[in-house]
């Protein structure tokens, strides 16, 4: 494939404007982008709470089915 014919993921799907870079020199960008930084880390913080919370629950729940799975099995065999 050569090169200069090839589009990227973004180029291919996202025609809005290219984001606003880091490395601006306008000191109005910079403070907007420390801000966002700390809102996405923020919410950074949230969502790994909510998921920890959340494998918590999957993992007791699995423990719960298996659990309860067993006790199912081991009644119909002891059945005899």
């Amino acid at each position: 494939m050569d090169g200069s014919n090839y589009n990227s993921w973004a180029d291919q799907w996202d025609d809005g404007p290219d984001p606003v870079t880091v490395g601006s020199s306008n000191k109005n960008s910079n403070d907007k982008t420390t801000k966002y930084k700390q809102k996405v880390g923020e919410g950074f913080g949230k969502t790994k709470a909510v998921a920890s919370t959340g494998v918590k629950k999957l993992k007791d729940g699995t423990s719960v089915g298996l659990h309860w799975i067993k006790t199912k099995y081991s009644k119909a065999t002891n059945k005899h």
